[in-house]
């Protein structure tokens, strides 16, 4: 009876296992040519999923589907300046990995820059300022000296 309940149990767990899909293998029986030059523009387009990667270099659903669909342009005569402004045109300058310096752009381009340049006009300023800081150097009064002294002294008769 526990052997029958252990085998209903171990039945039930792997029928509760999702069957894994193999991912379709890169299109292989391609036009090496055709293949070589939608990887080059893949290569200038971001993943949307990934956003860190280029279409060329991702793993994704979406990034498959657009490498498909590249190809599928390029199939159908379109140049790569073409497919580019399409991709543009439907996703915004985000889809290019490296977009164009434009108004819209330029906070894009010049943030690194200004990051820079503020960084260290707030280092300079701390700098002044902690060379204009006066220094506090307040004599003791006697009483304090006396105890000073005596802490001091106590320390070191302590030692020997």
């Amino acid at each position: 009876m526990k052997r029958l309940a252990s085998g209903l149990l171990l039945a039930l767990m792997l029928a509760a296992v999702p069957v894994v899909h193999a991912k379709e293998a890169p299109l292989v029986g391609e036009d090496p040519v055709l293949q070589q030059r939608m990887m080059k523009l893949a290569s200038i387009l971001r993943c949307l999923v990934c956003q860190n990667q280029t279409i060329a270099d991702s793993h994704a659903e979406l990034a498959e589907d657009l490498r498909k669909q590249i190809l599928a342009m390029m199939k159908d005569g379109k140049s790569d300046q073409e497919i580019e402004d399409y991709m543009v045109a439907r996703y915004g300058d985000f889809v290019l990995y490296r977009p164009p310096l434009k108004a819209t752009t330029v906070l894009l381009w010049a943030a690194p820059a200004l990051l820079v340049v503020l960084g260290g006009a707030l280092v300079v300023r701390a700098a002044r300022r902690r060379n204009e800081l006066p220094v506090q150097d307040e004599a003791l009064d006697p009483e304090q000296q006396r105890l000073a002294d005596e802490i001091l002294h106590s320390d070191q008769e302590g030692a020997v």
